[in-house]
């Protein structure tokens, strides 16, 4: 297992130096510029000015190994727009995301695997095809649309919760006026992780059903809650686990649609407009970010196998 773990982060080292080396070609290579998108009326001298300034003139070699020799002194430089150190912006935003992103997965968690348990029990019924039914409209919705949809019902036609934000302006901190304000972001977020997690649960649970320990489980007269949760659940949990794991970086990374349409001050939020105004020090830093916790999450999943089927061997 140690070895495993050991192999496993050595491989996570090259990864992030792969990741770091695509996103900076990527992120240079894009037309346009820092200088020109803050102002597009300035002069070529004054573009060519601004990009000795923060060291763009240099090739792209140069400038690549002077900001990786920043970063593994922990530092990923600064914003172009706000001037603010990178590692301030996103120790900033990254609560904000793990808040929303973290409470819609486990609320989805908690939902689904019920769900899909129970549409797996009640196979071919009436029960599995309104939970299928209701699965299928999950993942056929647009997020954005969802968004505008509940914002224009419950903001702006009932009045009951606000259209978008972390909290009232001006407002003093109040449990209830977060909660009001992670309500309907919140429950977009669910709707798009909870189709995909049932599916996964029902099809595990409806595979696990139907082995042979599940059938001796039940002939040696144990309880039917027993054969469920100690012998059908637990191995049909693995395919559930994955999905978890392409899931979890999400709480990280920010659903970035979704924190736009509710201008939540997230991490998905931060990507995408440090993206569109060519912040490379802050796209950079977000990316390495996420592609962390996507190596973490993959590295705690495979553990995780191990954990719920003893038979999985990790080598």
């Amino acid at each position: 297992m140690t070895a495993y773990v050991v192999r496993r982060l050595l491989q996570a080292v090259v990864l992030l130096f792969i990741v770091s080396v695509l996103t900076f070609l990527l992120i240079h290579s894009a037309p346009g510029g820092p200088a020109l998108l803050a102002n597009p009326d300035l002069s070529r001298e004054q573009v060519q000015q601004m990009a000795r300034q923060l060291g763009l003139d240099d090739p792209l070699p140069v400038q690549y190994l002077r900001w990786l020799g920043h970063v593994l002194r922990g530092d990923f430089g600064k914003s172009y727009n706000t001037v603010q150190p990178v590692t301030k912006l996103i120790s900033e935003r990254l609560p904000n995301t793990v808040m929303l992103t973290g409470l819609a997965l486990v609320l989805s968690v908690m939902i689904a695997v019920p769900l899909g348990v129970l549409s797996a029990l009640k196979r071919n019924s009436a029960i599995d095809r309104v939970i299928a039914g209701f699965s299928f409209i999950g993942v056929s919705i647009p997020v954005f649309w969802l968004g505008i949809m509940l914002i224009i019902l419950f903001a702006v036609q009932l009045k009951l919760l606000p259209a978008g934000g972390m909290y009232t302006l001006g407002a003093d901190f109040s449990l209830l006026d977060r909660i009001k304000h992670l309500l309907l972001p919140t429950f977009v977020l669910v709707v798009a992780n909870l189709a995909e997690l049932t599916r996964y649960t029902r099809s595990g649970m409806i595979t696990v059903l139907s082995e042979d320990y599940v059938r001796t489980a039940r002939a040696k007269g144990l309880p039917n809650h027993v054969v469920l949760l100690h012998h059908a659940l637990r191995n049909a949990l693995i395919p559930v686990v994955t999905i978890i794991g392409v899931l979890l970086p999400r709480a990280v990374s920010g659903a970035a649609i979704t924190e736009t349409v509710f201008s939540w001050p997230g991490m998905g939020r931060l990507a995408v407009e440090a993206a569109t105004t060519r912040d490379y020090p802050v796209v950079l830093g977000a990316t390495l970010t996420v592609a962390l916790v996507v190596v973490v999450s993959s590295l705690v999943t495979d553990l995780l196998y191990a954990y719920i089927d003893p038979r999985i061997r990790l080598g």
